[in-house]
């Protein structure tokens, strides 16, 4: 659901990078002032896993579409809403700057749809009301699967609302809406029985992440280490999914290019050829080391190997990108949170 900038307006586009760059600075003083600082690799270590989760491209039976995690909801459960958001924010734009994965003029609106709904939307509003007080497992997948869903729902919503509003584009509402918001029904299903899956696991292997992450226990937890006895399994689960796993991606449309195609004949909507989105574009190419996770030139990379569905051969210039891109997206957190560290360690001497 990463959007392309030949979706949007330049106004809407910017307007949208203020949305997130206030959502962003507003995250940060949060984390600064009330995160425990042992909670600093667990953010960087779950945002690797997102990034690599994100490369799997799962096959929508019947369509000829695909999905893949979003990771907000989940980043929102363990992290809390405000790390969780951050968090997500990190992904996006090593996506968008390093691979080319979304534009750089909807990065705004890629952040809002996919960080904010879930995190400030979804996990207070559908999550924690469905969860209550007393959360048992049975609750908390129940909790999981139905706030993926709406948040799938409302991100697909927000995608077709930004992109009409920015009105360059020829996609109706009408028959846009409905095909993005059945397609992301699906997806949002898997990815709530997925995330319910990951869930589990971390709460299984250290129940004190989830009562962290709600500030429930923070005076208790401030100085023990949060989340330690995951960060190996996270990290090594991260390097497997973003190296070996991510082979295996569906090579099908996902369900934002599925729906375009559906309604214009072709995946991708033609950007102006001049102006800011030319200007962004370039920048881009620039920025991309690894335009749509493989090297640049692809003869290169080519190796024998395993076929996925679409019957092409491996590349390695996938597994390179996957493994680059988790350890970007994790020192970028790990930097970003010892930074608020040490301006948090400041303001108190």
């Amino acid at each position: 659901m990463h959007m392309a900038d030949a979706l949007l307006s330049p106004a809407v586009g910017g307007a949208m990078w203020v949305v997130a760059g206030g959502g962003i600075t507003y995250c940060a003083g949060k984390i600064r002032d009330d995160m425990a600082d042992s909670r600093i690799p667990l953010m960087g270590v779950l945002a690797a896993f997102v990034f690599a989760a994100q490369m799997i491209n799962f096959t929508i039976p019947g369509t000829g579409s695909s999905g893949h995690l979003g990771g907000g909801l989940l980043l929102a459960i363990i992290l809390g809403p405000h790390a969780g958001f951050l968090a997500m924010a990190s992904v996006l734009t090593v996506q968008a700057l390093f691979f080319a994965d979304g534009g750089l003029l909807a990065l705004g609106c890629n952040i809002f749809n996919l960080g904010f709904i879930p995190c400030f939307v979804v996990y207070p509003y559908i999550y924690q009301l469905i969860i209550g007080q007393t959360p048992s497992r049975k609750k908390m997948t129940t909790a999981i699967i139905v706030s993926a869903v709406i948040a799938l729902q409302i991100g697909a919503l927000g995608v077709v609302t930004e992109t009409v509003f920015s009105g360059v584009s020829s996609l109706p509402f009408n028959s846009f809406v409905l095909l993005m918001q059945p397609i992301h029904l699906a997806i949002g299903l898997v990815e709530g029985m997925v995330t319910a899956g990951v869930v589990s696991f971390i709460v299984k292997a250290d129940p004190s992440i989830i009562l962290a992450a709600d500030r429930r226990d923070d005076q208790q937890q401030s100085e023990t280490s949060i989340g330690k006895k995951i960060l190996l399994p996270l990290l090594a689960v991260a390097v497997i999914t973003a190296g070996i796993f991510s082979w295996f991606a569906s090579s099908n449309p996902d369900g934002l290019e599925w729906s375009i195609y559906k309604v214009t004949g072709s995946e991708e909507v033609e950007a102006p050829e001049q102006g800011i989105h030319h200007s962004l574009e370039k920048l881009q190419e620039k920025t991309a080391l690894l335009p749509d996770y493989g090297f640049k030139n692809d003869e290169a990379a080519v190796v024998p190997g395993p076929e996925n569905g679409s019957g092409s051969t491996v590349a390695i210039g996938t597994s390179v990108a996957g493994l680059l891109g988790g350890a970007l997206v994790l020192l970028l957190m790990v930097l970003l949170g010892f930074i608020l560290k040490i301006k948090r360690h400041s303001r108190t001497e």
